[in-house]
């Protein structure tokens, strides 16, 4: 065991109230969730920032000593990254994406440019004897996932925005309808149930007005799978559901033929029926045509609107009326109407 000084934590590592003074293991087990301190080893002009703890964004420069945590990374539009097998200090490994998931990168997209490649000192210890100087591999997350859990919403409604890809439109949607339904005297609460640690999105949720909001990593998860996709959005609906909120936004990061959950939590039973409306985010007028049919075909989910940078103009709302009979509200452009839309299907439109 040995002490070391960090330069920056990573919000991956929100609930674990780490100091800038830790203590290293040189036993680092290889598993998702485990917080490792890792010394930055280049300097990047792209993607080169990491999320922090207090949701502030801060660049990353070479020497910067980065607590993050072990995990994999599936991302079209980003690195693409697996859990190591195994590690000891001085190995090699590469930071996978700016919340702090560290990994072995497989593959890079040229948007990006290379990771930051980064040697491994130590597993984070945490203490929780009181009295003993035994520590523990610090781990993600605020509690554990129970893999078995059943969902009970208590009968608040549910708003789920499901995408083509990644950076489809999901947030400012589900911003747009948070803000929209918060000005019509609603109480939400929102949640991202699938993706990539990660806060931003949910910071993003509570500065449009959402009372509370939770994330995937809050259960000990570092980026979610078909696998545990759906305890983890039963678990995230029903704990929301406890505070009595009038309607619960569910954001289902990634897209629908992505790998981190989104078709097997779409497929589940008990979830598919607590959906009261799923918005539709796409890139263009093809990947809405193409989700839809995915929604009406494997899931029998009919699109209650679609938006994203296919609704950007005039042009891909009519293509999207015309070949799917779908409604296109831009939530850039009109959020006011698309929140519109949503108070009205729960019921709660404007007087």
């Amino acid at each position: 065991m040995k002490s070391i000084v960090v330069d920056k934590v990573a919000s991956v590592a929100q609930h674990n109230s780490l100091t800038s003074e830790l203590r290293l293991s040189k036993d680092i087990p290889c598993e998702e969730g485990v917080l490792v301190a890792v010394r930055v080893l280049n300097n990047k002009s792209r993607y080169n920032q990491l999320e922090l703890t207090s949701g502030r964004m801060a660049t990353v420069t070479m020497g910067d000593i980065v607590v993050g945590a072990l995990g994999h990374r599936n991302a079209l539009r980003g690195y693409s990254g697996h859990l190591p097998k195994k590690l000891k200090p001085g190995d090699e490994v590469q930071l996978l994406n700016i919340g702090g998931v560290i990994g072995i990168c497989d593959s890079v997209n040229p948007d990006v440019g290379a990771p930051f490649n980064c040697e491994v000192l130590g597993t984070v210890l945490e203490f929780p004897y009181l009295g003993e100087r035994i520590g523990v591999p610090a781990r993600v997350g605020s509690s554990k996932l129970d893999e078995t859990a059943a969902l009970d919403t208590r009968g608040v409604p549910v708003i789920a925005l499901a995408g083509t890809c990644m950076d489809s439109g999901k947030t400012a949607a589900a911003c747009a309808i948070v803000s929209r339904l918060r000005h019509l005297g609603l109480k939400v609460a929102a949640c991202k149930a699938t993706g990539v640690s990660l806060r931003r999105d949910i910071l993003a949720m509570q500065d449009a007005g959402a009372d509370n909001t939770m994330i995937f990593s809050d259960l000990g998860v570092v980026t979610t799978t078909a696998k545990n996709g759906p305890a983890l959005t039963r678990s995230l609906l029903t704990s929301l559901s406890t505070a009595q909120p009038d309607v619960i936004v569910l954001e289902l990061g990634d897209g629908l033929l992505g790998s981190y959950g989104v078709a097997a939590i779409l497929a589940d039973k008990q979830i598919h029926a607590a959906l009261t409306a799923v918005v539709l985010c796409a890139n263009d007028p093809v990947s809405a045509w193409g989700g839809a049919k995915i929604l009406r075909d494997e899931f029998d989910i009919e699109p209650a609107v679609v938006t994203g940078p296919a609704t950007d103009n005039a042009v891909g709302v009519e293509q999207i009326a015309e070949r799917m009979s779908l409604q296109g509200i831009n939530a850039l452009s009109n959020g006011v109407g698309l929140g519109d839309l949503i108070a009205k299907l729960l019921g709660k439109e404007a007087k």
